[in-house]
Formats: structure tokens, C-alpha cells, sequence
């Protein structure tokens, strides 16, 4: 073998073999060497989306999965890793307006380099199961069970309210509105309703919180709890309050009822302002004969539409001249037009309790509407001054200044004012869910068609299966004016199902969450063009771990459980959940550079380029360009980003030293849920252990190969084999604890003791050598998973391969317990309970013996001056205290 380790050529022969072999390729229900089927695990990263390269982030999270693929199939089991590309939406779009080529020419370049960057990181992926989104046959599934949820009622049609870009004529996502306006024109945005597609996610809203609180126990807590809150299940009264406001018509607007919902029905009586979105019928009613409400309304109406948007917006209104009555008093309450009230929640409308929630407590100081106060806490002083957190809480206190419901705690006092609503026919008790039906239609090109063809006679008809897909033109280059579907006369054009009749084409496409809600199943049967799924996603499904980043935590999990409930319902799957654990992987940090131009404008620098200024601590306190000594804000450390110049090039690390450095730093460096600071040291330090284990194992390869010749006898082993062999066997343990509980870092660590303890190790003996050969083998295939390529080269030089078989496929280490065992046992010795040096005896010594010894221990003889013992306490297998 090589003296010196050249990482380039020792990955590039590694990988060129695997692929030559296809090693990676995995089939269902796989046997073992006894003939008897494999367990299945299914292992999945999440997808992509192909930007262009691979980031460090990237990295951490294949490397993950890849560790644990390799191990388990070590262990026996028929492990799957695939991997493919979430390749629609709106970054391909804006990079085809900018460069002018056609979004699919832009994705497809950007998957062939990631591709082969990743091959390059010697990932275990199988390839023969890649799919991509933007592919046709990938997503004419995506069209077939849309379908078969419009039959089913899951789908269905309506307005919705989006954000309108008035000079791209185009729809906004609530990211693309910044300030108000369009993120690429500056234009003000406005709020449209058009019509959409949405599906009934709301209708599993009971059932998705349900196994959130009672199952998915391999999921984060953190996680669960936000799905819980984002599902958001609300127990209260919908109730109304009854008014003789009429339309020009002189019809009752809303047959003279205004419905609120509320969770604190207890202080209904507190009610001093009602609130209604700017889109309720009340506010348009009132607005036309007030032009400043008018106004306002169409103010509302610029900005995002998501409720985050309203939650961070200041809170204003202007009062309607509407009033409504009470429906308990009878008195006359005040309406407002409130910004921050949204249509699409509940009624659109909101009742206002400023001495019991924060958020009218705001509103009325602003405009100086009434405070009353309905709720006390004994030994509290209410004072409507300033806010107190106690006035909104429920669960303390009881209901005063409330008439005939005073003195009655929360849940009583919602039953009794419930009780008399329901009597009176103005309301009842019940739930809510702050989760909505899921909207899917885009009006944005780069996505699947949405399969519905407009007719003028027949309306909005499905698109037959048989005509599916319905393929989108790749040659399109959107220039920012809006979908260029709609100007695209050859898509537009066809004829309707029902009556033959000329008809357009649906010009919206789908949601890029539904690509990524089920294509974890379509790769256990992406060559199965007759069929969403087959009996190979029953073989893998539900998934045994899933991997990814804690900003997937909702949005994509959910409605990834979503869909499988779905897909269930339809006969497709047999399971409710399709993720058994998961693991959200943390960020990766660096260091952040930056300062103002001239202009104004934040300028960020790279890391390289800055020298940093440190205190006598170590800490960075400033820092200046190389280049001409010019100081730069330091901004400490924040996830890399290709926008703060901050990020690091995997390509160029595994150029120069190797992907096995990049793996071994990014597994050493932090837990895999622990956010991880990228350390140049660090990466350095990687690759010299690296270079050392190369090192190590040239020098000893004859020993190796000779010993592998013969047969070890432990029984014969002599002092110094015993040794190897329990430091050995003792930290394969650890390694074997932290495996299977994914502290991968930790796993590093060991095979780092177990080097240094092969490095000290004296080989002076047959047994000794044959130890040797031993704890090198157990190294080897316990740091293979880590770095593969120059773990499983060694396998080969050393001529483990010739013995045990391939590295890919070799045995597991097992702890042999017998090496485990010592002739002597060590304890701490303390005299008077303070440690005064240790005590050797004997490893068949009784209790007896070893109180013995201690008494008569050259230290317990000088500090108790010669006095005896008055006792001695042994703690098993620690320490033995001497007191006198």
C-alpha cells in the first residue's frame, strides 16, 4: 500500500468500484446469509431543492442518513437511502427571468453538478429510485389523486384572497411582500379574491391531532408541540350578536346576526367593541356612504394576507357608525373595522374584551373605547393603566361585575352563559381549529398543472385519466409580466371532455408542497408507470427514519401526514402515519463579516478575507480585511448563508482534502441535532486523524497481514494482549450505545480512543500482534460508516477483505465480554472520605479481602497515624473508604 495517504485518489478508486459493482442497489425483501429475510429499514433524507450546490448544511444531513444506512447494513438489515429533487417553484422562475433561459434547462444543469457532488461524498444512495418533480411521470400522480380527491369531495373550488402584484399581474406568496409591496417590482401590494383550489385538510383535523398527542412518540417534542399548535384545537361558543342593519334592498345583511366565536365566553360580559374584517359585509355596507372608512378599507387591503402578517402589523381600525346589541344586556355595542381582523377566520369578526385580552386592551387605550372588567383574582387590584398578565388568564379567578354569572370560576361560568345563549337561539358551544384547508393553486408557472379544462357551456371539468398528464411546456421563460402559461396558446387550447366544445386549459399550477407530501413513497416504486404506489411502498412504508430541518417542522410534515390519511382513505397505503422517528438536524454556523458601503447598503465579506481581533480571553471582539487592514463589523456566528458570504464550499473541501474530512468533521464536530460552528482548525484537525490512521496502518501492515494468517488463541493471550483487547472491547461498547442512539459525534470520539489506544499498544508477542490485527478490524468497521472510502480501502490493503468480505456487507463488531474481564480490579482509596491514591486487589476478592487490604494500605497507615480502622465502606467496582 501507498505511504502517504492521497485522499483524492484513494476516494475516487473507492467510489469508481462501488459503482462499477452497483453496490448501493437495493431490492425488496432481501435474504441474508442464512437464507432467511432481511428486517427492513428505510432511511430518507429530506429532498432537495436544486439550487445549484451543495451546502455544508447539505452535508450534515446526508452524512447522517449515510452513517446510518452503512451501519445497519453491517448489522443485517435490507436498508434503503434514496434521494431525488424537489425541482418546481419559484427560484427556478426568478432564475430564468434573470438569466433568460427556461426554468427546466436551469433545474435540470443544477441537478446534474448536485448529483455529482453528491457521488462524490460516497453517499450510499441507490440511484436506480431517483425521481424528480419537475419530471412528468413523477408528477402525473400528483394530477391522478387530485382527481380522485375532486370525486371525493376533498377537492373543491372557491375564491380566495391573495396577494396581487398589480404591476407583474401576478400572485404573491406572503414571503414575496415585503413592506407592503412586490419583491421584484415595488409595487403596492393588493388583495384579490380569485378563484382557487383547496383541499379539506380541515376534514382530518381531529384525527392528525389525535395521533400527534398519542403517537409519533419517535418525533421531537418540540416538533409535536408546534403540529399541536398549528393545528390549533379551540373549545368555545359561537355565538351572536343581533342587529336591524339592512342593505339597499332593505334585507337584513346576515338575517341581522353578527357571529363571533370565542374560548372566553366567561367574559362576554366585558364586551365594550365588536371588530369585522375589512372585507365583512358590515364594513362594505358602511364604507358606502363613509369615504374615509373607504379609504381605510382599501388601505387594509395592502400588505400580506397571512396571519402572521396580521399578527406583526400595528393594529388599527375606524369605527362603522354600525352598532349591534348584546345579546345577554341588550345594550348597544360599537362596531370597528379592525386591520388585523381576517376574513378567513371564523366569522370575520371579533368580539372586544379589552380588560382580558391583550390585544383589545391595545386597541381600545388607542382609540379610548370603554374597559370593564368581568374577571377578579382575589388580592389583586384591577387598574386598566397598564396591561397585567393576570387579567387574560383563565385559569385564575372568578367572574364579578358579570350580573347573575358572578362569582363563578372559567368552566362554570362558559357552561352557564352557554346554556342561556343555546335557550335563546344565539349560540352554542364548539370547536375550532385555527388549521385551514390547504390552498393549492398557484398562478405561477413553474409546477404541475392543475388537470382542469374550462369550458363555457360545461363549466370547470376534470381531465380524463386516460389524457394524463398533462404535460408542462419546458421551454417557457417566464419575464416577470405573469404566467406565461395563459399567453401559451398551444397549452390553452383544447377540447372539453364533456361536449367537445373548444375549451382552455386550467392555467394555475399545483403547490410545491404537493411534490413533497408523497415522494418518500414514490421511491420505492418510481419505475411503476401503471401506478402511484405499489406493493414494494407496503414492503418499506411507514418510513423508520426520517431526516431534516426544523423549518420543515409544519407546513411540509403536516401536510405529508395529510396526504398519506388521504392516500389511506383511497385504498393506497395501509398506514395512518408515514414517519415512524425523525430527526431534525442542526444548522450550520459560521462566522459573519460585514459593514455599510457608501450607498447605505450592507456589504458582507468572506471569512478568509478577514483577520480576526481577539481579546486576552479569546474571544473576537473586531476584526479587519487582509487585504488593506480596513475594519469590518464583526457579527458573530449565524447560519451560513450564500447571501452573507459566510458559507463554505463542500466541492472545494472534497477537492482538496477529501469528502471523508468533510463527513468526519461535520459528525465530530456537535450532536446531529445540535447546531454545529464550522472550525477551520477543526476541518484541519479531521484530516490529520485521518492521515494518522493511514499512517498507522502502513506501518503495521505486515504485522496485520501475518497475524490474519494464523489463529488467535485468547486463551493464551499474555498481559499486554488482555490489554489491547479490553480497551478494545470497552470502547466498542460505547461506540455501539452511541450508534443506536445517533450521537455520531460521540462515535468519532471512540474510534479516536480506540487509535490512540492501537498507537500505545505494545506488540512484542504473537497474541499481542494478533490483538492487533483484531482491534484494527473493529476500528476499521466501526469508523467505516463515518468515512468510507478510506476505511474500506485499508479493509482491502490489510487483507481484512480476504478473511471477512467485503467492508460494505462485513460483520458488525460484536463485544466479546470475555476480553471485558480483568485479573485485578482498581478502586479509588479514600481515608476519613478524602481521596488519598488507589487500591489494586485482586479480581476474585471478596469483601472481606478487600477491607483487608485497605486497612492495611501503606497510605490508610499514614494518615490514621497507626490508629485501626473503625470501619471500612467498599463501594463495589469505585472506591473503598478507610475510616478511622
Amino acid at each position: 500500500m501507498l505511504e502517504r495517504y492521497q485522499p483524492v485518489d484513494v476516494e475516487s478508486a473507492a467510489r469508481q468500484d462501488w459503482q462499477t459493482r452497483d453496490v448501493y442497489r437495493v431490492t425488496e425483501n432481501a435474504a441474508g446469509a442464512d437464507g432467511s429475510p432481511k428486517p427492513k429499514f428505510y432511511a430518507c433524507s429530506m429532498l432537495p431543492y436544486p439550487s445549484g450546490k451543495l451546502h455544508m448544511g447539505h452535508v450534515r444531513n446526508y452524512t447522517i442518513n449515510d452513517m446510518m444506512t452503512r451501519q445497519l447494513r453491517m448489522r443485517g438489515y435490507n436498508v434503503l437511502m434514496p434521494m431525488g429533487w424537489d425541482a418546481f417553484g419559484m427560484p427556478a422562475e426568478n432564475a430564468a427571468i434573470k438569466s433568460k433561459v427556461p426554468p427546466a434547462k436551469w433545474t435540470y444543469d443544477n441537478i446534474a453538478y448536485m448529483k455529482k457532488q453528491m457521488q462524490a461524498m460516497g453517499l450510499a444512495i441507490d440511484w436506480s429510485r431517483e425521481i424528480c418533480a419537475c419530471d412528468p411521470k413523477y408528477y402525473k400522480w400528483n394530477q391522478w389523486l387530485f382527481l380522485k380527491m375532486l370525486e371525493k369531495g376533498i377537492a373543491y373550488r372557491k375564491t380566495q384572497l391573495v396577494n396581487w402584484d398589480p404591476v407583474d399581474n401576478t400572485v404573491l406568496a406572503n414571503e414575496q411582500v415585503v413592506d407592503g409591496r412586490g419583491w421584484r417590482s415595488g409595487a403596492l401590494v393588493e388583495k384579490r379574491e380569485i378563484p382557487g383550489y383547496y383541499l379539506r385538510i380541515t376534514d382530518y383535523a381531529e384525527e392528525l391531532l389525535s395521533h400527534v398527542q398519542n403517537g409519533l412518540e419517535g418525533w421531537p417534542e418540540r416538533v409535536r408541540l408546534m403540529q399541536e399548535n398549528w393545528i390549533g384545537k379551540s373549545e368555545g361558543v359561537r355565538f351572536a350578536f343581533t342587529h336591524d342593519i339592512r342593505d339597499a334592498q332593505n334585507q337584513l345583511i346576515q338575517d341581522g346576526r353578527l357571529y363571533v366565536f370565542t374560548t372566553r365566553a366567561d367574559t362576554i360580559m366585558g364586551v365594550t367593541f365588536c371588530a369585522v374584517a375589512p372585507e365583512h359585509p358590515l364594513a362594505t355596507h358602511a364604507a358606502q356612504s363613509n369615504p374615509a372608512l373607504q379609504a381605510f378599507i382599501e388601505q387594509c387591503k395592502l400588505g400580506g394576507t397571512s396571519e402572521a402578517d396580521m399578527a406583526a402589523r400595528d393594529k388599527e381600525g375606524l369605527p362603522t357608525g354600525l352598532k349591534v346589541r348584546h345579546p345577554l344586556t341588550g345594550e348597544e355595542v360599537e362596531v370597528w373595522v379592525g386591520n388585523y381582523v381576517l376574513m378567513s377566520y371564523g366569522d370575520g369578526a371579533v368580539m372586544g374584551v379589552p380588560a382580558h385580552d391583550e390585544r383589545d386592551f391595545a386597541f381600545a387605550k388607542k382609540y379610548q373605547l370603554p374597559i370593564k372588567q368581568v374577571i377578579g383574582v382575589e388580592g389583586k387590584t384591577y387598574d386598566d393603566a397598564a396591561w397585567q398578565d393576570w387579567y387574560g388568564d383563565k385559569q385564575q379567578g372568578a367572574t364579578v361585575n358579570s350580573g347573575k354569572y358572578d362569582g363563578l370560576a372559567h368552566h362554570a361560568a362558559v357552561d352557564a352563559i352557554a346554556t342561556d345563549l343555546v335557550a335563546m337561539g344565539l349560540g352554542a358551544k364548539q370547536v375550532t381549529w385555527r388549521l385551514r384547508d390547504w390552498g393549492v393553486s398557484r398562478q405561477r408557472y413553474w409546477g404541475t398543472p392543475i388537470p382542469i379544462i374550462h369550458c363555457q357551456s360545461c363549466g370547470p371539468v376534470p381531465v380524463p385519466e386516460k389524457d394524463l398528464p398533462v404535460v408542462l411546456p419546458d421551454d417557457l421563460i417566464p419575464d416577470g409580466s405573469g404566467n406565461p402559461l395563459a399567453k401559451h396558446e398551444a397549452f390553452l387550447r383544447c377540447q372539453c371532455p364533456k361536449c367537445g366544445a373548444d375549451a382552455r386549459r386550467e392555467t394555475d399550477t399545483m403547490d410545491t408542497f404537493v411534490d413533497s407530501s408523497w415522494y418518500f413513497m414514490r421511491y420505492t416504486g418510481a419505475d411503476n408507470q401503471d401506478a402511484m404506489v405499489d406493493a414494494r411502498n407496503d414492503y418499506w412504508m411507514p418510513m423508520d427514519q426520517y431526516i431534516g430541518g426544523i423549518e420543515h417542522a409544519v407546513m411540509h410534515l403536516l401536510y405529508a401526514r395529510f396526504w398519506t390519511k388521504v392516500m389511506r382513505d383511497l385504498g393506497l397505503v395501509k398506514f395512518d402515519e408515514p414517519f415512524t422517528r425523525l430527526l431534525c438536524q442542526g444548522m450550520v454556523l459560521n462566522h459573519i463579516y460585514s459593514r455599510r458601503n457608501s450607498k447605505g447598503g450592507i456589504e458582507y465579506f468572506w471569512p478568509e478575507e478577514v483577520e480576526n481581533v481577539h481579546d486576552e480571553k479569546g474571544a473576537i471582539v473586531s476584526a479587519r480585511l487582509r487585504s488593506d487592514g480596513s475594519p469590518v463589523d464583526y457579527g458573530g456566528i449565524g447560519t451560513m448563508s450564500k447571501s452573507k458570504n459566510n458559507g463554505v464550499d463542500p466541492q472545494s473541501l472534497i477537492d482538496t482534502m477529501g469528502a471523508d474530512t468533510a463527513r468526519l468533521f461535520v459528525m465530530f464536530a456537535s450532536p446531529p441535532e445540535q447546531t454545529l460552528e464550522w472550525s477551520d482548525s477543526g476541518v484541519d484537525g479531521a484530516h490529520r486523524f485521518l492521515r494518522r490512521l493511514w499512517s498507522f496502518s502502513h506501518k503495521h501492515h505486515d504485522t496485520v497481514t501475518q497475524a490474519l494468517a494464523g489463529q488467535a488463541d485468547w486463551s493464551q493471550a499474555d498481559a499486554a494482549a488482555k490489554t489491547l483487547r479490553r480497551e478494545t472491547h470497552t470502547i466498542l461498547r460505547q461506540a455501539d450505545y452511541d450508534y443506536q442512539r445517533m450521537q455520531y459525534n460521540t462515535v468519532v470520539s471512540a474510534c479516536m480512543k480506540m487509535l490512540n489506544t492501537l498507537d500505545s499498544a505494545t506488540t512484542d508477542t504473537e497474541p499481542a500482534r494478533q490483538a492487533l490485527a483484531e482491534a484494527l478490524s473493529i476500528l476499521l468497521r466501526v469508523l467505516y460508516p463515518v468515512v468510507p472510502h478510506i476505511t474500506w480501502t485499508l479493509w482491502r490493503n490489510l487483507g481484512y477483505a480476504d478473511k471477512f468480505g467485503d467492508l460494505l456487507d462485513a460483520p458488525w463488531p460484536q463485544v466479546d465480554e470475555r476480553a471485558l474481564e480483568t485479573d485485578e480490579i482498581e478502586f479509588m482509596l479514600q481515608v476519613n472520605g478524602k481521596l488519598r491514591g488507589t487500591l489494586t486487589v485482586s479480581a476474585q476478592a471478596d469483601k472481606a479481602a478487600i477491607e483487608q487490604a485497605a486497612a492495611s494500605h501503606e497510605a490508610a497507615v499514614r494518615f490514621l497515624e497507626g490508629r485501626t480502622p473503625k470501619r471500612v465502606i467498599v463501594v463495589p467496582g469505585k472506591l473503598v473508604n478507610v475510616v478511622g
